[in-house]
C-alpha cells in the first residue's frame, strides 16, 4: 500500500483533542502524526477531509454477537441456519459495524468457531470488516445459557479441556456463562451456573495460556464470584436478583478498587418506533442504571459493549448510540469517547495498536462531521472510515 496522509480540522487521539492534524499512513499503520496544521509534502497522496472533519480512532465494541441477526427471533435463526448461511449473515453484520466506524469487535459467542473464520477473512481483506477478537462458543453448563452454541463443559477436566481447545484454535478470549440469561428458556439470569471453584479452574487455565477471561454475569452472586476469581472483564453486571436488583455497596466498591473491566451492554438503536424492552429488563432498568452510576462515581473501569445482534433494537451498528446514551450514567462526552476507543482496546488486550492515534498504531480511523464532544450524536454522521489504512467509507 502506497503511503498517504489524512488531514482533518480536529483530532481525538484516544485521550485528548487537538486542532488541525495530518496523520500519515503506510502499510496499514500510522507512521506520523503532525498537529501543527501543516499539509503533507507536495506529491504525497492526501485525503483532505476538511475543517469540519473530526478524526478519531476507530470504535471498539468489546461485546458483540455477529452470529445473531438482530431480528425478532435471533436464536431460532442462529440454530436453524447451516454454517454457510450463518457465515454469510456474519459477513453482513461485520460490514454493517465497519460502516458505522466500529473497526474492532470482540465476538463473545458464536457457533463452530465461525467468528475465527470470518476474522481470518477480515485479516486478508480489511476493507470488508472489522478486526474480530473471537471467543468461540462460550463455556456453559449442559442446558445452560446459550448451550445451543455448543460450548457445554462440566467438571474440572472438561473445563480445562474447553479452555485449551480455545487456545489451540486461536481464540483471543475465553467467555464463560457464569450466570443464566434471558435468551435461553429455563435459564435464570440471577442464578449462578458455575461454582467459584469451577470458575477458578477456568481462570487459572486461561491465564496460564495467556488468555483473558470474560464472564457473563447478571446476578449478584455471579458478579461476586467473578471478582473473587480474578476474571478480566465482567459482562453486563446488572446485579439481578429473582425480583429486582441488589447492588451491594461493598461489592461496588470492591469492583471499583480492582483492575477488572466492567462491560455494560445497554445501548439501543431507536429505529422507526420506540424500542420495547423485555418485561424482565424493563422493571429493573432504573435500579440497574443507579448501580452503573455508582460504579462510575467510584471510578470503576467501565467500557460499553453492546450485545449487538441479540434483539431488533441492537443492530450491529448500535455502538454510536450506546456511546451517546452512556452519559446518562455519569461519564462526560470525553470520557465516553475514551471508553469506546482507548479503554475498550485495553479491555480487549489490543491497546498497543488499537483505540489510539499514534505512531505504530493500526490505521483504524473514524472521521465524523463536527465535534462529537459538543453532541455525541455526531458519531453517526460518518464522513470516512479507514480499516488498516483501507478507506471503506
Amino acid at each position: 500500500m502506497m503511503p498517504f496522509a489524512i488531514h482533518a480540522g480536529l483530532m481525538f487521539d484516544g485521550k485528548s483533542v487537538s486542532g488541525p492534524t495530518t496523520v500519515f499512513v503506510e502499510d496499514g499503520r500510522i507512521t506520523g502524526v503532525d498537529t501543527s496544521g501543516a499539509l503533507p509534502p507536495e506529491g504525497m497522496a492526501l485525503a483532505d477531509l476538511g475543517p469540519e472533519a473530526f478524526l478519531m480512532p476507530g470504535l471498539v465494541d468489546p461485546h458483540m454477537h455477529l452470529g445473531f441477526n438482530a431480528g425478532p427471533d435471533p436464536v431460532t435463526s442462529f440454530t436453524t441456519s447451516d454454517d454457510a448461511e450463518l457465515l454469510a449473515w456474519m459477513r453482513t453484520a461485520a460490514g454493517r459495524a465497519l460502516q458505522a466506524g466500529v473497526t474492532t469487535v470482540r465476538d463473545l459467542g458464536d457457533r463452530d468457531y465461525l467468528a475465527l473464520t470470518l476474522g481470518a477473512e477480515s485479516e486478508r481483506n480489511p476493507g470488508r470488516g472489522p478486526e474480530i477478537l473471537a471467543a468461540g462458543p462460550p463455556i456453559t453448563t449442559p442446558g445452560g445459557h446459550c448451550h445451543f452454541m455448543g460450548g457445554t463443559a462440566e467438571g474440572a477436566t472438561a473445563l480445562r479441556a474447553a479452555v485449551r481447545e480455545r487456545h489451540e484454535r486461536g481464540c483471543a478470549v475465553v467467555k464463560i456463562m457464569l450466570s443464566g440469561g434471558l435468551m435461553t428458556p429455563g435459564s435464570a439470569p440471577h442464578e449462578a451456573q458455575y461454582s467459584l471453584a469451577d470458575l477458578r479452574i477456568v481462570v487459572d487455565e486461561a491465564h496460564r495460556l495467556g488468555l483473558p477471561v470474560a464472564a457473563h454475569a447478571h446476578g449478584t452472586p455471579a458478579i461476586r464470584d467473578a471478582l473473587a476469581a480474578g476474571v478480566d472483564s465482567i459482562e453486563h453486571a446488572t446485579f439481578m436478583t429473582a425480583d429486582g436488583v441488589d447492588a451491594d455497596p461493598a461489592l461496588l466498591a470492591a469492583i471499583a478498587e480492582s483492575d477488572v473491566f466492567v462491560s455494560l451492554t445497554t445501548g439501543i438503536a431507536p429505529g422507526d418506533s420506540t424500542p420495547v424492552l423485555p418485561p424482565e429488563v424493563a422493571k429493573r432498568v432504573q435500579a440497574v442504571h443507579e448501580a452503573f452510576r455508582n460504579l462510575y462515581e467510584r471510578g470503576a473501569r467501565i467500557v460499553r459493549g453492546t450485545d449487538a445482534g441479540i434483539a431488533q433494537l441492537k443492530p450491529h451498528d448500535v455502538l454510536p448510540y450506546a456511546i451517546a446514551q452512556s452519559t446518562a450514567d455519569g461519564p462526560s462526552p470525553l470520557e465516553a469517547l475514551a471508553s469506546a476507543t482507548g479503554l475498550a482496546a485495553e479491555a480487549c488486550g489490543v491497546a498497543d495498536r488499537k483505540g489510539r492515534i499514534a505512531v505504530g498504531a493500526d490505521a483504524d480511523l473514524l472521521v465524523v462531521t463536527g465535534n462529537p464532544l459538543d453532541d455525541l450524536d455526531r458519531l453517526r454522521d460518518v464522513r470516512a472510515v479507514f480499516r488498516a489504512g483501507v478507506r471503506v467509507r
